[in-house]
């Protein structure tokens, strides 16, 4: 697989002392990455979660809380049950049921097409950082072409399962007329070899006088059904 990378000196890295993580190309640190997605991609189906979404407009001192359940199907189909909703109205209906509908629109399109790889997205290496106490390697990623789903911004990978652990940037095409842009951070944690999600903080910049939207999306107990669990492909 050919991707377009720039590797960083390694002079930095090797003061570091014989603790430092063995450097690898980009080219590798990308296939091993794409590797690790598409074994995810089979592993996390039939999976189930806790949901809390908390959104709120500044502007118009507003704000609501949902809490539920959200499931993924074994073929892939994200569903929710919403248990409990604290707060205004508009909030819910406006901003927290408009997220819901967004996800369950992105399900129509393939998965392959917002995809963080190399057929979606150009990556440029920016060197081995540290992200909560983890060691990670940090791309600048850019979409190829302007599509519903795609952002500019940059995603950490985990240097020993090459599992993302975060993602951040903003949206390259308004999911709506009303929307001026949307930034946001997705975090992510390693456990018992997936990547599951972990939270998303989102800002969103409004037309109409309306200002900034803000929500957090936080999971927790996150459970695979392991019978639904295949092999993920041998990292080289």
């Amino acid at each position: 697989m050919k991707v377009r990378v720039i590797l960083l000196s390694t002079t930095a890295c090797l003061a570091l002392g014989a603790e430092t993580p063995v450097v690898r190309a980009p080219e590798s640190i990308v296939e091993n990455y794409c590797a690790a997605t598409r074994g995810q991609d089979r592993m996390v189906q039939a999976a189930s979660m806790e949901i809390e979404i908390a959104a709120a407009i500044p502007h118009l001192k507003k704000q609501g809380k949902l809490h539920g359940l959200r499931r993924i199907t074994a073929l892939g189909r994200i569903t929710y049950e919403m248990l409990k909703f604290e707060g205004d109205n508009t909030v819910k209906n406006q901003v927290i049921n408009r997220y819901l509908a967004a996800e369950a629109e992105e399900q129509e399109e393939p998965g392959t097409a917002v995809a963080v790889t190399p057929e979606n997205y150009n990556f440029r290496y920016k060197g081995l950082k540290q992200l909560d106490g983890r060691d990670v390697h940090e791309f600048q990623v850019t979409p190829r072409r302007k599509r519903q789903g795609l952002f500019k911004g940059e995603i950490w990978i985990d240097v020993q399962t090459f599992l993302r652990v975060q993602e951040s940037g903003y949206l390259v095409k308004s999911p709506s007329i009303w929307v001026k842009k949307v930034s946001f951070v997705r975090k992510y944690e390693i456990r018992d070899g997936f990547s599951v999600p972990k939270e998303e903080q989102s800002v969103t910049d409004m037309r109409l006088g309306i200002g900034t939207v803000e929500m957090t999306v936080a999971f927790s107990n996150y459970a695979i059904d392991t019978r639904a669990v295949a092999g993920a492909p041998e990292i080289q």
